[in-house]
Formats: structure tokens, C-alpha cells, sequence
């Protein structure tokens, strides 16, 4: 914390002593995070996770809520008068939930599978009134691993996705959304009835598949004409080990050093997407990343520091 106290009336010098001492504060925050032990740079990082992950879902909250909100604004079911007071309802309710979520959420580091899955039912239960679609969901078991936050929200979220993006089809009757756990992931499956409308690479899936992706998960999307759409998710639930022990202090994920491997033995983007079944933006997103945490600013640095630190290339 930095605190600079001037005089009211302007005098010369003022602006030069506030930028020196904002600086040798500066510096000095430095040389501090410079020195500081791996616990604090672990707890440090662990606090930004978390921000990002509560942002993340509050915006994805925020995002459910306004195509909600629009469903129900448009629906053909109800009149205008029954149309207003339903969005005036789910307005409220839905400022009430974004006011508390951050609490909430900064306080659950692991998330019982079967509140994760009740609060997934909250959340859609509107669109099962609003939209006629008539959603159907199969427990998981209560006794079921603990979900890590991370797992459980972007769970969560892909749900929603899959749903809406599936409601968008003029045929549909009936969605059927199943969670279970197999103690290592978890199993994620949802079904439509329409007649295989489904685009699997429209847009809104491929951010599907992309976060999927991003937890070193599996996603299968299965369109059967004349029968309906398929999809089946597998989400770790614990992060995939590093075999590299010299390069820990860069806090790489397991598919992100699967990416370094690849680039220390000069594959391009498209070479990484086909050898790890993911897209091209993905590993983009990945080497992004990996610039950050390694303190570089290009492939070739990527790559020399990588063989320094004695990661082998991946064949």
C-alpha cells in the first residue's frame, strides 16, 4: 500500500515526487515477488485461479440469465402480460443470485456432486417452463467424489450450453441430462430426441469443446439422423501429473507440457492439434500460456529454454 499526502495548492514538483515514489514502490514489489519462496508464489497464483474462476461464473451466469430472460420474452406460449411479469420475476431473482454467488463461491474450493447437480437443475428449470421442452434429469450418486470447483462450474456451464444449443431445434421435445462418477471423472452425458439438427461445428460447440479441452477432458458429440443428437463429456478430476521435476516452477498443466514436448521438437500448430486431438486454437491458447509461465516471448526461446531445463522432445 502506498500513501502520498500533498498540499491543496499546487506546487512545483508535486507530479515528479509522486511518480518517484510510485516507482521505488514499484521496484520494490518486485525484487519482493523476485525473492519470494515457492509457497507464496503458489498461494499467489492459487488466489488469482480463484478470482478468474468466480468472474468466470458469474458471467456465465450472467449470460444464462439474459438468453433466459429472452426465451421468455419470445415465447409462444405465454401473452405479453404473462411474458413481462415472468421476465420481471426471473430479473429479480436473478440480480438476488448474482449479488450472493461471490460469497458463495470463493468459499467452495470442492463441491459435493450432488449439490453441483441441483444447482445445475436451478439454473435450467426456467427453460423447462418457458420453452416446453420437457427436461429430464438422472441423479448422480450422493455419495459420489467432490467435484473440484473448477470441474463442477465448467460442468455446469457446458451443460447449459449443450442445452440451449439443443432447444434451438424446431423438433425437440425432450432433453435428458445425466451426471456420474466414476471416482476419477466426471461422466457427463446429454440427449435430445429431435431428428439430428445439431451442428457439431457451429460456433457455440466449438467453445464447448474448447473448455472441455481446456481441463484435459473428453468431449463425443454423436448426431444420429432421424433419432437425435448425443453428447458424452469425461472431466478429470485431478490434474494430470508433470514428469518433468526440474521445470516445476513453472506450474505447467499436463496438457500444456504434452504442447512443450511437442514444440521442443519443432512440430507447428497443426502438427500439436492432430498428435493431441485438439483444435489449432487450443494449442494456441496453450503456447499462449506456456510464453507467460516460461517468461519468454517467442518458440525459438520456448524451445532453448525447454532443452536447458532438460525436457525431452516428444515423438
Amino acid at each position: 500500500a502506498l500513501l502520498v499526502l500533498i498540499e491543496p495548492r499546487p506546487t512545483g514538483g508535486q507530479p515528479e515526487m509522486i511518480g518517484y515514489l510510485w516507482n521505488l514502490a514499484a521496484n520494490r514489489i518486485r525484487e519482493k515477488v523476485a525473492d519470494a519462496p515457492p509457497s507464496y508464489l503458489r498461494e499467489s497464483r492459487a488466489v488469482s485461479a480463484e478470482r478468474v474462476r468466480v468472474t468466470g461464473e458469474l458471467v456465465e451466469q450472467y449470460a444464462t440469465s439474459l438468453d433466459i430472460l429472452l426465451a421468455t420474452l419470445r415465447s409462444t406460449q405465454l401473452d405479453d402480460a404473462a411474458a413481462r411479469v415472468a421476465a420481471i420475476d426471473l430479473a429479480a431473482k436473478t440480480l438476488v443470485g448474482l449479488k450472493t454467488v461471490d460469497d458463495r463461491t470463493n468459499s467452495i474450493v470442492e463441491e459435493p456432486v450432488a449439490s453441483a447437480f441441483t444447482r445445475l437443475r436451478d439454473d435450467l428449470r426456467p427453460l423447462t417452463t418457458l420453452s416446453g421442452v420437457d427436461l429430464q434429469f438422472v441423479e448422480p450418486p450422493k455419495n459420489g467424489r467432490a467435484l473440484p470447483g473448477e470441474v463442477a462450474h465448467a460442468a455446469r456451464a457446458i451443460v447449459r450450453g449443450l442445452a440451449l444449443a439443443m432447444m434451438e431445434q424446431e423438433d425437440i421435445q425432450r432433453i435428458r441430462v445425466q451426471w456420474d462418477c466414476d471416482g476419477e471423472n466426471l461422466l457427463i452425458n446429454v440427449r435430445d430426441d429431435a431428428r439430428g439438427g445439431i451442428d457439431p461445428s457451429a460456433a457455440a460447440l466449438d467453445r464447448l469443446v474448447r473448455r472441455v479441452e481446456a481441463l484435459n477432458g473428453l468431449i463425443e458429440i454423436e448426431v444420429m439422423g432421424g433419432w437425435g443428437t448425443e453428447v458424452a463429456v469425461r472431466l478429470p478430476l485431478d490434474a494430470p501429473p508433470s514428469d518433468a521435476a526440474d521445470i516445476a516452477e513453472w506450474s505447467l498443466g499436463g496438457r500444456e507440457f504434452e504442447v512443450l514436448q511437442l514444440l521442443a521438437a519443432g512440430q507447428r500448430n497443426r502438427a500439436i492439434s492432430q498428435a493431441l486431438g485438439i483444435s489449432e486454437n487450443t494449442v494456441k491458447f496453450h503456447v499462449r500460456n506456456l510464453f507467460k509461465k516460461m517468461g519468454v516471448g517467442s518458440r525459438a526461446q520456448a524451445v532453448a529454454l525447454a532443452h536447458s531445463h532438460g525436457v525431452a522432445s516428444s515423438t
